[in-house]
């Protein structure tokens, strides 16, 4: 699906499967979003706007308006939020704004477009889409920062914030998230995340390593059996997982 498709009529005949899911991915360089079916499938083409500039809650949600006015139809939202988000609420965003911090993202969604709202760290999102639910299942976002999940026998372990996890002189997100391939360049990028890999593997012993994010096409080396790429779009498709529980 292309980011300029044709995009759907507003106020068209909802699809016969309800409830119908608006699934938004917030990024650090865009926000994407989707309308999915009960069982995680798209209904729309997939909408992409760049993140502003400065990206301070208010800037995002008038984009995150734009889009929604773009998909008018839907019973839900599920957001997946590039940070720590605590009972629907902002806790961490390190590369979006200081202002998100506390701000209150589920209940001035659920304000402004009347409808129930789930949000969860991006990583996870993510990894609901990709997890195949059988054993320690490390999911890793190479994007603007890194992102991260962990899940065991699909039930996700919330919280880990990998990328700001010391690590070297620094930390995982300095050299594996944008900063780093920009600083050290793509050679040392690969060489660093070669090293990441196997440590994260000593330390979660994890059966299955996925790596999605952008940044995924810089890599240049093969991947080991037990190591997949994920498409972007399982950030998006993984969105329907915040209502199983």
């Amino acid at each position: 699906m292309t980011d300029h498709a044709k995009r759907p009529v507003p106020g068209a005949a909802r699809p016969a499967q309800a409830p119908v899911t608006l699934s938004i991915d917030i990024g650090g360089s865009g926000i994407k979003a989707m309308l999915l079916s009960p069982a995680g499938k798209p209904t729309s083409e997939r909408e992409r706007l760049d993140t502003p500039a400065i990206p301070t809650p208010h800037a995002v949600l008038r984009v995150i308006d734009r889009l929604r006015a773009r998909l008018a139809n839907f019973d839900r939202v599920s957001v997946g939020f590039p940070g720590v988000v605590k009972n629907g609420a902002i806790f961490t965003a390190a590369n979006l704004h200081p202002r998100w911090t506390d701000f209150p993202l589920q209940r001035e969604l659920e304000k402004r477009w009347r409808k129930p709202v789930r949000i969860a760290n991006d990583a996870a999102v993510q990894g609901y889409g990709a997890v195949k639910g059988r054993g320690v299942e490390l999911v890793i976002t190479l994007g603007t920062g890194m992102g991260s999940s962990l899940f065991t026998d699909g039930k996700l372990c919330p919280g880990l914030e990998l990328g700001h996890y010391p690590w070297r002189e620094k930390t995982y997100e300095d050299y594996l998230g944008r900063r780093g391939l920009d600083k050290y360049g793509k050679k040392q990028w690969n060489k660093r995340l070669r090293e990441a890999i196997e440590q994260t593997h000593q330390l979660f012993n994890w059966d299955h390593l996925y790596l999605g994010g952008g940044n995924t096409k810089k890599i240049d080396f093969e991947l080991g059996s037990n190591v997949s790429m994920v498409s972007n779009e399982d950030g998006i498709l993984g969105g329907v997982a915040l209502w199983r529980e």
